[in-house]
């Protein structure tokens, strides 16, 4: 399916382009709401309940990142460079936005979707790359396809492995990445001087307590979105009846509609799969799970699926029975087959 579509090119029938051409009033409340919110939640820190703030910040901070994938697919003006401007500051500080647009945008070519050469929201290895990791590096991969691992170490081997890779540009030579992180950093020293000066919160609890814990829930989002089939709609995942991740994530865990309608906004989209829900999961392969409740049960210790990326494998399969984790096996009831 082509997802070169604009995002509103997408809008269904009933909606009038007169309404479209409009600003997505919605989106502008959603930026509202995250950005004040956050700057509430960093002034009172000193005031609430330590586990309150860590709560709602994480939450912000998976919301912002939530907003920002909404932005760079076009919302919620016609005005792309207005868009960016919404979606740029650094709350996490570890990613720039201009960063992630342009991978992501690339993760939007579907044909390639899980090829850990092509897609770079992959969590697919090569065969080359797995047998360069080594013992260790491989126990770690096999233990972050687990849901647990994926949301206790997982953020810190995305952002370690990431700022590795931005690192090797910039020693390389890239120009233009240098400036895009200079421009970057500005901005994160801004939002560090707010949160640690002019709130006077710890450097760590904004570390740990905010961006940590807003990686660890975009984390759990990402985990079951994508598994490797053969054909290309029959890669992408649909986490059903999960209203309070639904709002977190902009309903982008009804996932597949979203790689089929990319330029779809977030408020639209629960309609719109209920509508087309049987076709989707015919599309889909059947790819369904009974929202994250039902992802927990099946991997909360379990891969997800072997590391290795099949079309660059080689050797003897993994075997994901032979690496399940029974630290707490009364926790999980593991059903038949991988399901993502």
């Amino acid at each position: 399916m082509s997802n070169h579509h604009s995002p509103h090119d997408v809008v269904p029938r009933k909606y009038s382009l007169s309404a479209v051409a409009r600003i997505e009033w919605q989106t502008v409340a959603l930026a509202t709401i995250i950005y004040c919110g956050f700057f509430a939640v960093t002034w009172f820190w000193q005031s609430l309940p330590l586990l309150l703030v860590v709560v709602v910040g994480g939450w912000l901070i998976a919301w912002h990142g939530s907003l920002q994938h909404e932005v760079l697919h076009g919302h919620p003006t016609r005005n792309q460079r207005i868009n960016d401007a919404i979606g740029w500051p650094p709350l996490s500080m570890w990613l720039p936005y201009a960063v992630y647009r342009e991978g992501h945008l690339i993760h939007h070519r579907d044909e390639h979707l899980t090829d850990p050469i092509e897609d770079p929201e992959s969590s697919y290895f090569t065969q080359v790359a797995w047998e360069r990791m080594g013992a260790i590096g491989r126990s770690l991969a096999i233990w972050n396809t687990t849901l647990l691992g994926r949301l206790t170490l997982g953020p810190l081997v995305m952002i370690v492995n990431f700022l590795v890779q931005e690192a090797i540009l910039m020693v390389r030579g890239d120009r233009q990445r240098v400036l895009l992180w200079a421009r970057h950093l500005v901005g994160v020293t801004v939002v560090l001087a707010w949160v640690t000066i002019v709130c006077d919160m710890p450097l760590w609890l904004y570390v740990f307590g905010f961006v940590y814990v807003g990686a660890a829930l975009t984390r759990l989002r990402s985990y079951a979105e994508h598994r490797f089939a053969d054909h290309q709609d029959e890669r992408t995942a649909i986490v059903e009846n999960s209203p309070l991740f639904g709002l977190l994530f902009l309903y982008n865990n009804l996932h597949v509609l979203h790689h089929q309608r990319p330029g779809l906004p977030w408020y639209l989209i629960p309609c719109l799969y209920r509508r087309d829900r049987s076709a989707l999961i015919a599309a889909n392969g059947g790819l369904v799970y009974d929202g994250y409740k039902d992802v927990a049960r099946r991997f909360f210790l379990k891969p997800h699926d072997d590391p290795r990326h099949p079309r660059h494998r080689s050797g003897e399969s993994f075997s994901i029975e032979a690496q399940s984790f029974d630290v707490l096996p009364e926790m999980i009831e593991v059903t038949g087959g991988t399901g993502g």
